[in-house]
């Protein structure tokens, strides 16, 4: 199904903002230049790549919900803040991920999709809390057992490096298989193009 752009082209698809940014073609350029084998490892697995750095912008959406929740009005519930901070992170990541690291895979209609991702996600949500409560409550790294920098080098690790990392290698996985199964959907979808052939080799 083609998905229409409002008239007056005042919304921009996700492609549409890359490539207004420049961001299309900065990726372009450094693709293009990687060096073989990186070059045809990177598009071997662009769609991790591109996971990867959606991860990395839902992580950071993911600490500053996460630490302004829990310094501020949930200091005493970090648990709480950290589902909220995932919930809010989970939304961005849907986004992005539907409309740039699969953007050419589909299969599934739109709110079989968008259930089945926040489905998956919400396994995620609960793989990511779990060892910040283990942190927490198994092995009492808080205060007032703990000073309360060990306590605060135990959530960030616990949550925000293992947690998220968990979380993260399943919901790749999960993604694939059942959110996004079907590959070359949206072949009209701009790719990242591969790197131009040397010119001995072209002529």
């Amino acid at each position: 199904m083609t998905e229409s752009m409002p008239p007056g082209g005042a919304a921009l698809d996700a492609d549409g903002l890359m490539r207004r940014s420049g961001c299309f073609e900065i990726a372009n350029t450094v693709l293009a230049r990687l060096p073989e084998p990186l070059h045809a490892l990177a598009l071997k697995h662009r769609e991790l790549l591109k996971f990867a750095v959606v991860g990395g912008t839902a992580f950071l959406v993911d600490n500053t919900v996460f630490y302004g929740l829990k310094l501020t009005i949930l200091e005493p519930k970090p648990v709480t803040a950290k589902v909220i901070a995932v919930l809010v992170a989970t939304i961005v990541s849907y986004v992005l991920n539907r409309e740039w690291s699969f953007r050419t895979r589909g299969g599934r209609e739109r709110h079989h999709e968008a259930a089945l991702f926040f489905l998956i996600s919400g396994v995620g949500l609960v793989l990511s809390s779990v060892p910040l409560w283990i942190s927490r409550y198994v092995f009492l790294l808080e205060t007032p057992d703990v000073s309360l920098v060990t306590q605060e080098i135990a959530d960030f690790m616990s949550a925000q490096v293992i947690g998220t990392l968990i979380a993260m290698v399943f919901r790749f996985w999960a993604f694939r298989k059942w959110v996004f199964p079907d590959e070359e959907v949206h072949p009209g979808r701009v790719r990242l193009a591969p790197a131009p052939k040397p010119k001995d080799e072209a002529a």
